[in-house]
């Protein structure tokens, strides 16, 4: 997936900028690019050599980066950071119960994610045994135009928010039936306003067919979604939303019913 390494708009004096430069090198590792020089995480993060090399520099001496020869790397370290926020919002015992369940139910991976920008990310997730090419876990990020869970999000965002999101159409497409251009959206958004739900179909890879239903805090307001995802091979669409959709909802009110009980949970999952 693509990195997001534009400086964030903002006029508030007590913004770090040397802290989210460092935070941009961290998030410059990924699938795609394990192992960087200092010349390609400058190149990738859009900062200068020197900057790059005193984030790396800093990071090294803390023990979240390590060096082999000429090229850097993350260390397992950095896992400390993403389970703090497991940890701390009690994810274990508000979501994955409900998300268990839907898979023992169903045979299906099941998983909750968040809007992040245009993208969606995992922040929970069962799966199965059967492999994907495109695989999920917790952290993985996905555009959000190419998925049920972000769609399912996106649709229920207030006016404004998803506008944002419309106004940085066409998007990528992945298959000949990725939704890229905005009219197209537009009017998945409506249809999903009507029915409560989106379904996607061999849109972010081919053999993957998905439905996800937003999960509401309080006010109505979208702070998630959760679906089922499964093999094309196993069911047809239809017959994945006709039996899944129930099961999907009758999780979505066991969460936001979790939420209730957990305010912080709620208030770091809002996009």
């Amino acid at each position: 997936m693509g990195f997001e390494g534009k400086h964030p708009a903002t006029k508030d004096p007590e913004f770090l900028s040397t802290l989210e430069r460092g935070m941009r090198v961290l998030k410059a590792f990924d699938e795609d690019d394990p192992e960087m020089t200092l010349s390609e995480v400058a190149v990738k993060t859009g900062l200068p050599p020197a900057v790059a090399r005193r984030c790396l520099k800093t990071f090294l001496e803390l023990g979240y980066v390590a060096q082999h020869e000429r090229k850097f790397l993350l260390r397992p370290a950095v896992l400390t950071i993403g389970s703090a926020f497991l940890a701390s919002m009690q994810i274990e015992q508000v979501v994955h119960p409900a998300l268990q369940h839907l898979r023992d139910q169903t045979g299906d991976s099941a998983s909750l994610a968040v809007l992040a920008g245009n993208e969606i990310l995992y922040v929970a997730h069962v799966s199965t045994d059967r492999r994907f090419r495109l695989a999920a876990n917790v952290g993985t990020r996905f555009p959000f135009h190419a998925t049920s869970l972000g769609k399912a999000m996106a649709a229920s965002l207030p006016a404004g928010e998803r506008d944002g999101l419309l106004a940085q159409a066409p998007y990528q497409r992945f298959t000949e039936r990725t939704v890229t251009d905005r009219a197209a959206i537009e009017e998945r958004f409506v249809l999903i306003a009507e029915r409560g739900y989106d379904s996607a179909l061999d849109e972010l890879d081919y053999g993957i067919v998905s439905v996800a239903v937003p999960i509401y805090g309080r006010e109505r307001k979208v702070v998630a979604a959760i679906n089922c995802s499964t093999s094309t091979t196993r069911i047809s669409q239809d017959e994945l939303v006709r039996t899944r959709l129930p099961l999907l909802r009758g999780a979505a009110s066991e969460i936001e019913g979790a939420l209730k009980r957990w305010p912080a949970l709620e208030a770091s999952l809002k996009p």
